[in-house]
């Protein structure tokens, strides 16, 4: 028998239109019921499904039903088969990596509860024929790329209790039948697909529903005030509008509701109080306004609260402080709102507390002293608002802590020694204030900083050796302080570096003539002249898998870059910098620097930016520069360069680079060549007046997840956010 089923399958495989028909009739005429465990139509239709899939993990290979029946198996991988009856119950060939369409053969499989074919490759549309499962309780085809519209035919699934589309390319409206196909569904998710149109107000005919994601999709009209007992609302990224409901009808169940990305506007009204057993609340992104009533006491089950990107005013509250307290909340963001006056010093007693974003509001005062007691805290963002006095010395107590960001702030006084006490910090942005004195050398003792920016403040002294033990750094930014003496040496060595900025200071003598260490890899990043001002991201993300912690992470998609801009640097430059074959920007520019450019120049083919005005440099400019296909800015205005540049050399797309060398002369089409005494471009004018002022812009994305309510699985809900912190070369 298992001779005559394989040859079969063999002539399906070479003669497959042919023959696809042949399968179901002689696998049922020679395969009696008795020899087999699973049923001879299922074993058709599931080798004929087989047959059409693009399998190159070969994950199937285990369905030799001649085997497995010889053995009397009743257990499948992928799929389940009833005892009594051999016929296949449930199919689940998640995250096979299989791909094609959906053949209809898989409808054949009459007696199906489960099918779940998730977090693979199929496309096309959803069959027709799948009206044929009358027995089907779960339906999951999420993560994948089907396309279409949701067929009318799926209304005929009365039994289905869970529903999953979500991550697919479905598109049109959701069908208004939706809501009268199952008075059992529990489950429907319809999340990132192209949805359009309204919301169905039959959706609330589903009253036996606990579990609704339609979010990432182009839904538009007014918020629902849903009448089922929701314990999972989650309607993210769609162009919803309207005031926010109260939701009443789930003020026992609700646990997640998350409406972020959308057109909500007016107040957050005191009845959302009502929802007892909330637990993640999430309405960032929308355009919310007032002040936040005194009346609004949160459930005391809250572990994360996102009110960020809105327009919300008047005094923090004191109420969620209060209600948060006693919930232990873990994720706390008020970010990118008009709130002002002081941050109360009870938000410090949120124990529990491991993520605080407050940046950009308009807070004055202190930073609360006893931010130390927040002993979990892993983030503070307390950037971009009126904050003044000193960093608190109880700061240390945050012995957790992973990144903090004070950046645009009044913040005055030295830099603590006792910061070492933050060994575990990773992220440190106090830039844009108006703290003085020297970099401790205690700070040695931070040696897991990988991402440092102290610029724009009034920082002094020479570098010393507490910068060299931060062996983890890929972002260092000291620009616009006084800092002066010499470079040391090993500031060119840092193996994971990314971006060195030390414009705009007092460092003198010679670029050290070192060995440059420094790991640059090339990236995709665009900063041509017309994106060149664009902040670089750094995205952080925040996630908080459960009831009890929270993980950190980020990414610094920043330009590979040095500058040096704007100090009292002179001598040749090194010929070592120019082998730094990942380099993309490089900034040397008012600065004492003489001698000639190096050829080696030429060979920096992932350069894109190079500015080198305003020194003394002399010579001739080296002709391979011209193979630098990747240059977008250039300019080496303002030296004592002499020589002809040909037209050849492609020059002529960076006008004024060469102005203010008056023994040069740059050849133009037909009329010789022209020297460059006249100003063409002002003196004090180069490329890093393209970018604009401010550090690094921090995205950071807070993601919550959480197991979803019958299936077990971890759904993510997310919410994103701008912070401003990023590279800034002098103007």
């Amino acid at each position: 028998m298992k001779e005559i089923t394989n040859r079969v399958f063999e002539i399906i495989k070479t003669h497959k239109t042919r023959y696809n028909c042949v399968l179901f009739l002689l696998l049922f005429l020679l395969s009696p019921p008795s020899a087999f465990g699973v049923d001879p139509q299922d074993t058709a239709s599931l080798l004929l499904f087989k047959s059409h899939l693009h399998d190159p993990s070969n994950s199937l290979s285990s369905w030799d039903f001649a085997v497995n029946n010889a053995n009397g198996s009743s257990t499948w991988t992928g799929f389940t088969v009833s005892n009594r009856t051999g016929r296949v119950t449930a199919l689940n060939i998640t995250a096979l990596n299989l791909s094609g369409h959906l053949h209809p053969s898989l409808c054949n499989l009459s007696f199906l509860e489960t099918l779940v074919l998730s977090y693979n490759n199929f496309y096309g549309s959803i069959p027709l024929c799948f009206q044929l499962f009358k027995n089907l309780k779960i339906l999951d085809l999420s993560h994948n790329m089907l396309s279409g519209v949701v067929p009318n035919t799926l209304v005929m699934l009365n039994q289905l209790t869970q529903l999953d589309l979500s991550h697919n390319m479905l598109s049109g409206t959701i069908p208004f039948w939706i809501g009268n196909f199952s008075t059992q569904l529990e489950k429907l998710d319809l999340g990132f697909n192209s949805f359009r149109g309204e919301v169905p107000k039959s959706l609330l005919y589903l009253m036996s529903l606990k579990y609704l994601d339609l979010s990432h999709n182009y839904l538009m009209g007014n918020m629902v005030d849903f009448q089922q007992a929701l314990a999972y609302l989650n309607l993210e990224s769609n162009w919803l509008s309207g005031t926010l409901p109260c939701f009443l009808s789930s003020a026992e169940s609700m646990s997640v509701l998350n409406l972020a990305n959308n057109s909500i506007v007016g107040g957050i009204p005191a009845c959302i109080s009502g929802l007892r057993g909330l637990a993640r609340l999430n309405l960032s992104y929308n355009a919310l306004r007032f002040g936040i009533s005194p009346r609004l006491v949160f459930s005391e089950k809250l572990v994360v609260l996102d009110l960020s990107f809105n327009e919300l005013s008047g005094n923090l509250p004191s109420s969620i402080v209060e209600t948060a307290e006693k919930s232990g909340i873990l994720l706390f963001d008020l970010s990118h709102n008009q709130f002002t006056g002081d941050i109360p010093a009870s938000l410090t007693e949120l124990k529990s507390l491991q993520a605080l974003f407050l940046s950009h509001n308009l807070l004055t005062g202190e930073i609360p002293e006893r931010i130390g007691n927040l002993t979990y805290l892993q983030v503070i963002d307390l950037s971009h608002n009126l904050l003044s006095g000193s960093i608190p010395l109880n700061i240390v107590g945050c012995f957790q802590l992973l990144a903090l960001m004070l950046k645009n702030n009044n913040l005055s006084g030295e830099i603590q020694p006792e910061l070492d006490a933050l060994d575990s910090l990773k992220i440190l942005d106090i830039s844009d204030n108006l703290i003085s004195g020297e970099i401790p050398l205690t700070l040695a003792g931070c040696k897991s900083l990988e991402v440092v920016d102290l610029s724009s403040n009034n920082l002094s002294g020479s570098l010393n050796d507490a910068i060299s033990k931060w062996s983890n750094l890929r972002f260092l930014s000291l620009a616009r302080n006084n800092f002066s003496g010499a470079l040391p040496g090993w500031l060119f060595t840092f193996q994971a570096i990314r971006t060195l900025d030390l414009s705009s200071n007092k460092f003198s003598g010679y670029i050290p003539d070192v060995n440059f260490n420094m790991s640059l890899t090339f990236n995709n990043i665009d900063i041509g002249r017309a994106t060149f001002g664009e902040p670089t991201v750094l995205e952080v993300f925040v996630i908080v898998p459960d009831r009890t912690e929270l993980s950190f992470k980020y990414v610094l998609p920043t330009a590979n870059g040095i500058d040096l801009s704007n100090n009292l640097l002179r001598g040749e430059i090194p010929s070592g910098i120019f082998t730094l074959q990942g380099l993309e920007y490089l900034n040397l520019s008012y600065n004492f620097l003489d001698g000639q450019m190096p050829v080696s120049l030429g060979k920096m083919r992932s350069l894109k930016a190079l500015d080198l005005s305003h020194n003394s440099l002399s010579g001739p400019i080296p002709e391979n520069i011209s193979n630098l296909g990747n240059l977008t800015i250039l300019n080496f205005s303002y030296n004592s360069l002499s020589g002809v540049v040909p037209r050849r050399q492609g020059y002529w797309r960076f006008p004024g680079a060469f102005a203010g060398n008056p023994e040069l002369c740059v050849e133009l089409s037909g009329d010789g060549c022209r020297r460059q005494s006249v100003p063409v471009v002002a003196a004090g004018k180069n490329f890093a007046q393209d970018m604009e002022d401010g550090p690094i812009l921090v995205r950071v994305f807070c993601v919550s997840s959480l197991v979803s309510f019958y299936v077990g699985i971890v759904a993510i809900f997310c919410c994103s956010r701008t912070r401003n912190y990023i590279l800034q070369t002098k103007t």
